[in-house]
């Protein structure tokens, strides 16, 4: 059985006002001193943000357990501090970030200038293993077509800096701006993978071979595949739906390697206007059908992803489970239908923000 592990970025936030709060060093400093052995939490880019990892696990009730207690920990060593954790992939108040320091963030910041300042963005990086990395540039090189339908799931970015964005993942758009983000063409190996890769290095446009962006990668630190498409979600559950719809992407890709079944071949530019589509509307609009690359409707296309990965969901026992919760998502809405729910009932980004936190760690 794969195993599967989540990333998450956290946004820090004033617990009265709702306004970003560069208070990660205090909140590391806190929980190293609280449990000296935890290495949970980790910084990110800028003070704002806050980073755990889980640890791979086998069953998707575990990795749901482990998300709630991650995020129950990170927001008790954030009170204690005078924060609060809120999983909002960009900050819906004004907010100027604050840069944390080590060489690798100094050297992002003079290299890449106003595109680095406004990257206060917090996305979800779920890893699912694989077997060697032939195995991972196939499985890359196959779910393609499908990310920009976990994109829709998990969007949960609509406002920015004060402002309705007009779309319900923003954070797809400013990711964007790095010079190596978004979908990819295909591979074909894992010996042209990393050709291109070292290619990507050697122009010295990017630092190193963890800023190789991709929509989905191999790891560079363990033998996974990385999907980052995903924004932060506000309910964990939703962070367990799309745990499991790309562990289910990863078998099914797998198995059609092994069967010697193609990839479908749309170019990198049909995929960045299927993820476009993604983050403009979400569930709530038409999304772009993964095999015919034309308009439908989100709930249809939403059916042919459970559809296409359905006897990986059946094998690994989480069939039951992600239909559950799929049904659950499109009646509740995913975080952008939530906080733009929120905006219209209390016409006031502050109360969105204060009841995101809320929601953070609520299943």
């Amino acid at each position: 059985m794969r195993t599967v592990g989540v990333e998450e970025e956290l946004l820090l936030v004033d617990p009265a006002s709702g306004e970003p709060k560069a208070m990660a060093a205090a909140v590391l400093a806190h929980a190293a001193q609280d449990d000296p052995g935890q290495g949970v939490f980790e910084k990110e880019l800028f003070g704002q943000m806050l980073e755990y990892a889980t640890h791979p696990q086998s069953e998707m009730a575990a990795l749901g357990a482990e998300i709630i207690r991650c995020r129950t920990e990170a927001a008790r060593h954030a009170g204690e501090v005078g924060c609060a954790v809120a999983a909002l992939a960009m900050s819906p108040l004004p907010v100027s970030p604050l840069l944390n320091v080590n060489e690798r963030y100094r050297w992002m910041a003079e290299r890449y200038g106003i595109t680095a300042q406004e990257q206060l963005v917090c996305g979800c990086h779920v890893h699912v293993s694989v077997g060697s990395d032939a195995e991972g540039v196939a499985v890359i090189d196959r779910l393609r077509p499908w990310l920009a339908v976990l994109g829709a799931l998990s969007a949960n970015s609509p406002y920015c800096q004060g402002r309705d964005t007009g779309y319900a993942a923003y954070r797809t758009l400013v990711w964007w701006r790095w010079p190596s983000a978004g979908p990819t063409e295909l591979f074909g190996s894992a010996e042209r993978y990393h050709r291109r890769v070292a290619e990507m290095l050697a122009t010295g446009v990017i630092l190193d071979e963890a800023m190789a962006y991709f929509d989905a990668r191999l790891s560079t630190h363990c033998p996974t595949v990385e999907i980052r498409v995903a924004d932060v979600c506000l309910r964990a559950d939703t962070a367990v739906l799309v745990a499991a719809l790309a562990r289910a992407l990863v078998e099914t890709a797998a198995r059609d390697w092994r069967a010697g079944r193609p990839p479908l071949d749309h170019g990198a530019f049909l995929l960045r206007l299927a993820a476009w589509q993604a983050a403009r509307s979400g569930l709530d609009e038409d999304l772009l059908d993964p095999v015919t690359m034309r308009p439908r409707p989100a709930a249809d296309v939403v059916r042919s992803l459970l559809e296409h990965v359905g006897d990986a969901l059946t094998d690994y026992g989480d069939a039951a489970a992600v239909e559950a919760a799929m049904a659950g998502l499109f009646g509740k809405g995913n975080g952008a239908r939530e906080q733009r729910l929120l905006m219209e009932r209390t016409g006031s980004l502050r109360d969105v923000v204060t009841e995101c936190v809320r929601r953070t760690q609520r299943c």
